[in-house]
């Protein structure tokens, strides 16, 4: 009762200011109208004009009732730069807190209990770091000064903090107002507006935001950095820790441009992808599918046959495609590059200084204006049970161990059926394992839609790879030679006998030994940072699987370059990250290519969408091919051709998903790309079959009855 009272009255309060025409007075020509009348009044009775004056502005403020910028300039009008400032000042501050008052009031609870689990993220910040986030707010007005008053009660903040840090906060931008308002107070002719101090005012009032902007970094340097000594001089331009994609191509735009840059890795050029992830495994995937296209010779007019091979030569060939890729990213070429290229590891000092511990047994200090942090992610190891014991591999470790083996696994176990899991199963699988895959959601390629995991599934599953999802791995035995993974689904525990295990339940990014911890460089499973890759320090950067949101080298490639440059000329012109349009494919056959939203996607977020499908069955290339499998899924907003996601199963499918990513970031829609001539016979046509899927699905059906009738009177 005592809220819907409270409600009442602030509804009283809000229609009666409008049904009588009072927010007329807090206008630009309500004031300059009134202003001779509130100079008299004022003139008679000070006090009591400066403390009606005051009351008015703090019901308006509390209230959130439009005007308070009229005020202000009212308020220099009236009372002059310094008692204007003193007024405002407080009645603003007062009235923004009694706003903020009844919005905890009657909405805190409400929302908090709704939303808890969604705003803890939120109150934790607000906790940690409230009062400063309130007064960047403050002091930078990129939302309306009512919003920041409701909403901030919706939060954990003391009211006592929300007061000062918008007392001090509003400070600045209320003096600019005030003095505004003083020399509108002095206008007395048409002339008096090219007035030297009126045109200063109103300059300053244009150009405030972008002073308060570098004040407020100024002021977060000084925060940030307390208890540091910047050096005078630098030995670099930029320090990049990692030489994977993420710190090659940070290295590679900083050399280009003429910086002093050294590149710091502890162990092989090239990182994962090179040495353990994207190269390896598509080595292997080639060797895997050569070996079932001849199980199924017969589908090419050939003489099907079982292959024969060795292990050992397959895998020597893995490591001889590593050896032939590697000099695009050895220490030789980037030193040619102009790259400085130091072979250890890196530790941060403070935030311009790095120790390196050499990998030739020296330590060496160096300091770097900006500093690139690109250390990249490891596989995650559950905490399974006696699983040290039965020894396990990686998609990092199984390259140097498989390539020791005769043959390979006779029986393997794939933990995870995400991209990594599925690719190995499928392509051990191929090569003779007998592969049980252990996936605990209720479907491979959860990421995915469900139509997808059900064509990957049935294809692997041909291809002889138990699947058990659905299955939570509980424990590993070992009983003398004989190792054991046990399985539960529903109450019922399954054993599963192997030879080998490869863990491939994701992977985590690397942390740990950078001096991260001891500099407060808050990371939560990633390295924490900005729009711009900003960590805490805004002259260090992260890039890569270390930054996330995503785990993919092309992405990596892609926040190298806005870490770089932002390292370089930040103090210029920074770049927001853009993931509008991030691409990604499993390679897997058929292989999975996506970009944008899936239908899954779409129905999760409740955003709207129509979907057009081709099926490559139809395709004459995959005809051709005996590959005329999977198909062409494409959503686009409702009633248009402008393409919201797109979704390609089959035979190169991540190669053709690349015009769409072209035409999904210049904005151009499934009309342009069915107006492209296609070369005829290629897997590219699906892409504008597709198309021509969705026009006819747009069929001007009233036009083309016309037309019909037309042609039928043409014929006579």
């Amino acid at each position: 009762m005592k809220k819907t009272g409270l409600l009442i009255v602030i509804a009283a309060f809000i229609v009666g200011f409008f049904y009588f025409d009072l927010h007329q007075l807090l206008t630009l020509e309500g004031l300059k109208s009134g202003l001779d009348q509130f100079e008299i009044w004022r003139a008679e009775s000070p006090l009591f004009v400066g403390g009606a004056f005051l009351l008015l502005y703090v019901v308006v403020t509390a209230l959130s009732l439009p005007g308070a910028a009229i005020m202000t300039l009212a308020a220099g009008a009236l009372f002059g730069l310094g008692w204007g400032l003193l007024i405002v000042s407080f009645a603003s501050s007062i009235g923004a807190t009694l706003a903020f008052l009844v919005s905890r009031y009657l909405l805190q609870n409400t929302v908090q209990k709704r939303f808890g689990d969604r705003l803890k993220a939120i109150n934790e910040g607000v906790e940690k770091d409230g009062a400063f986030y309130l007064f960047t707010l403050r002091l930078v007005p990129l939302f309306p000064f009512f919003l920041i008053n409701l909403l901030m009660g919706l939060t954990t903040i003391r009211a006592v903090t929300f007061y000062w840090a918008s007392q001090v906060g509003m400070l600045a931008g209320t003096f600019v107002f005030v003095n505004a308002g003083t020399q509108l107070g002095q206008l007395e002719s048409l002339s008096g507006i090219l007035s030297p101090s009126l045109l200063f005012s109103f300059v300053l009032l244009g150009v405030f935001p972008l002073i308060a902007k570098k004040l407020l970094n100024l002021i977060k340097a000084r925060r940030v950095y307390a208890g540091f000594t910047k050096p005078k001089t630098f030995d670099r331009n930029l320090i990049v820790i990692g030489g994977g994609a993420g710190g090659l191509v940070s290295a590679y735009i900083a050399a280009a441009v003429k910086a002093k840059v050294t590149l710091i890795e502890a162990h092989k050029m090239g990182g994962d992808c090179l040495n353990y992830g994207c190269i390896p495994s598509k080595a292997l995937i080639k060797s895997a599918k050569v070996a079932q296209q001849m199980r199924h010779a017969e589908n090419y007019g050939l003489d099907s046959r079982e292959p024969t091979f060795s292990f050992k030569k397959v895998m020597a060939r893995v490591h001889d495609v590593i050896s032939k890729v590697e000099p695009h990213d050895s220490v030789e070429r980037y030193t040619k590059l102009g790259v400085d290229v130091v072979q250890g590891y890196a530790t941060l000092v403070d935030p311009w200084t790095v120790e390196i511990q050499r990998n030739d047994g020296g330590t060496q200090r160096m300091t770097a204006r900006s500093i690139v942090l690109a250390t990249g992610a490891r596989p995650f190891i559950p905490a399974l049970p006696g699983l040290d014991e039965v020894g396990y591999y990686t998609s990092d470790t199984l390259w140097e161990a498989f390539a020791t083996f005769d043959a390979p696994p006779t029986r393997l176990v794939v933990l995870g059926g995400g991209p990594i899991g599925c690719e190995l199963a499928q392509s051990f699988a191929r090569l003779g394992s007998s592969v049980t895959q252990v996936e605990r959601s209720a479907r491979i390629m959860v990421r995915e839609d469900e139509e997808v995991s059900e064509l990957v599934q049935e294809s692997m599953t041909s291809d002889g790879v138990t699947i058990l999802t659905s299955h939570n791995a509980i424990r590993c035995e070992k009983d003398g030679d004989v190792k054991r993974l046990i399985v539960e689904k529903d109450g019922q525990e399954t054993v599963i006998e192997f030879d080998a295990l490869i863990c491939a339940v994701g992977r985590e990014a690397r942390l740990e030994g950078y001096g991260l911890e001891n500099l407060g460089i808050e990371t939560k499973r990633t390295i924490v940072t900005n729009d711009y890759l900003e960590t805490l320090f805004p002259n260090i950067f992260a890039a890569g699987d270390v930054a996330g949101p995503y785990q993919f080298t092309h992405v990596a490639a892609h926040q190298a370059w806005y870490a770089a440059v932002n390292a370089l000329f930040g103090t210029v012109k920074k770049f927001r990250v853009d993931y509008r349009v991030i691409p990604w494919a499993t390679f897997v056959d058929p292989e999975v290519a996506r970009v944008g939203l899936s239908e899954q996607d779409a129905k999760e977020k409740g955003i709207a969408y129509e979907m057009v499908r081709y099926g490559l069955d139809d395709l004459d290339r995959a005809i051709a091919d005996s590959a005329a499998h999977g198909f062409v899924k494409v959503l686009t907003v409702p009633g248009k051709d402008t393409i919201l996601g797109v979704t390609i199963v089959g035979e190169h499918a991540g190669d053709l998903l690349a015009e769409f990513v072209l035409a999904m970031k210049y904005g151009l829609g499934l009309n342009k790309i069915l107006g492209t001539i296609h070369t005829y016979p290629t897997w590219a046509e699906s892409n504008k079959y597709a198309a021509g899927e969705w026009k006819r699905a747009h069929a001007p059906e009233r036009i083309l009855h016309w037309l019909e009738k037309y042609h039928t009177w043409r014929r006579g």
